[in-house]
């Protein structure tokens, strides 16, 4: 065994060398495509560079949206389509039950930080650590404790308090409380984050007070077609329809270029959320119809290192919600794993029929889970196999009744996770 184990080092050691030394730049052939988002962006489209569209989510199905991750304090609003979250003037969490929204037209309206997943709606007032807008950080316990009501409107118009109560941030809980104005329809929920590490954000609808599903896997996609609220010159927020970046993914922007440029490397990345943004395209406010910024070019780098360059070639606006765009691999890394602090996963063989092996490096002694799951997200296996030890770690899986397809192998810690892509076939 420990022969076998050690052959098996010296390859990945040897194919990631190989990787390394002849990254290259592989001019592929142009391809495009053509999404549909539907009248007014009815739904939101989350895309893979390498594998095209991966989900079209409707953007009704969630109000606010409670990002996984165990040390985050992000909650979002579903601002885009057309939710309002303000700060409860009058009163600290004692006043829940004396809550009134007269002068609520003179409260100052909160929106997602278009550049910044992690700054929510409801953190907008952080002051900075340990005041994370709605709550205050325990140093001893490492919860977030909530000093804060806030008044939520609803898509159709209609007025909620809330009360994010606390989020227990080692177990990843969070248990808020929501009702209307008059104290009438109060419900108070739990919220267990702590197997949807592979999704960014969980959705909760407070109309059918259910927890929504409307993310694929964050491997899954690189960027998001969606109606966001941006911020404006004067710092007046405005909703668009644009293009978000996936958390763990950079772009550049290039203008005035020609089509064809591939010089990509000439200036830094941006890891900002609206990197890409909304202003690729103009409307011509007499015919009420779009056209495509000239000589505009973006590139994208996916968490796998590959470069690709992408532009739009046609939008039609909110009657269809149709938008048509060309992209090129111009860099091909060649390694598929996602690694973060030191984690490290490999699949062998990939393609696999029907047993599964992973190599998996990390912290010697860190509790190690592995979950298998499909592009959506969805579960299909999990297993704790116990300690890391030191060096190379071998792990094998059965994966012959799973239906043959694209899907992920997340490892992950405490602190950190690993995720690599895997081919089932027959």
């Amino acid at each position: 065994m420990k022969k076998s184990i050690y052959f098996l080092m010296v390859i990945v050691i040897t194919l990631t060398n190989i990787c390394f030394e002849n990254s290259l730049r592989a001019q592929g052939s142009l391809s495009s495509d053509t999404l549909v988002m539907g009248a007014s962006y009815t739904n939101e489209i989350y895309y893979s560079l390498a594998n095209g569209k991966i989900l079209a989510s409707p953007r009704n199905s969630w109000d606010i949206a409670f990002r996984t991750k165990k040390f985050s304090s992000s909650i979002l609003t579903n601002d885009g389509f057309g939710v309002v979250l303000y700060t409860y003037p009058k009163s600290d969490t004692s006043g829940w039950a004396s809550v009134d929204t007269s002068g609520l037209t003179n409260w100052t309206p909160m929106f997602n930080d278009p550049n910044d997943w992690e700054n929510g709606a409801f953190s907008r007032n952080a002051k900075g650590h340990p005041d994370y807008g709605w709550a205050i950080y325990n140093d001893v316990t490492h919860d977030l404790v909530s000093d804060s009501l806030f008044i939520i409107k609803l898509r159709d118009g209609s007025l909620r308090k809330i009360w994010i109560q606390n989020k227990r941030s080692v177990q990843d809980i969070y248990h808020f409380r929501f009702a209307n104005i008059d104290g009438s329809s109060d419900h108070t929920d739990t919220l267990n984050l702590a197997n949807d590490l592979a999704t960014d954000f969980v959705g909760f609808s407070l109309e059918t007070n259910q927890r929504v599903d409307f993310q694929p896997h964050l491997a899954a996609w690189d960027i998001l077609f969606t109606k966001y609220m941006s911020i404006q010159p004067g710092g007046i927020p405005y909703p668009v329809m644009g293009v978000l970046n996936n958390p763990e993914i950079k772009s550049k922007r290039f203008k005035p270029v020609p089509l064809t440029y591939v010089n990509w490397e000439v200036s830094p990345w941006d890891s900002l959320k609206s990197s890409i943004g909304y202003n690729w395209k103009l409307l011509n406010n007499q015919t009420y119809t779009y056209t495509i910024v000239d000589s505009l070019v973006f590139f994208i780098q996916p968490t796998n290192k590959d470069v690709y360059k992408f532009y739009f070639t046609s939008f039609a606006g909110g009657t269809t919600g149709d938008l048509s765009f060309t992209q090129e691999k111009v860099l091909s890394f060649g390694i598929n794993e996602i690694s973060q602090s030191g984690l490290n996963v490999k699949v062998y063989p990939n393609p696999v029929r029907t047993s599964m092996n992973l190599l998996v490096s990390g912290k010697t002694g860190d509790e190690i889970h592995i979950v298998l799951s499909d592009l959506s997200g969805r579960q299909l296996g999990a297993d704790h196999p116990g300690r890391l030890a030191e060096g190379l770690n071998l792990f094998t899986f059965d994966v012959a009744g799973i239906t043959p397809g694209v899907y992920f192998v997340t490892a992950s810690t405490a602190a950190t996770r690993a995720v690599a892509k895997v081919i089932i076939t027959r």
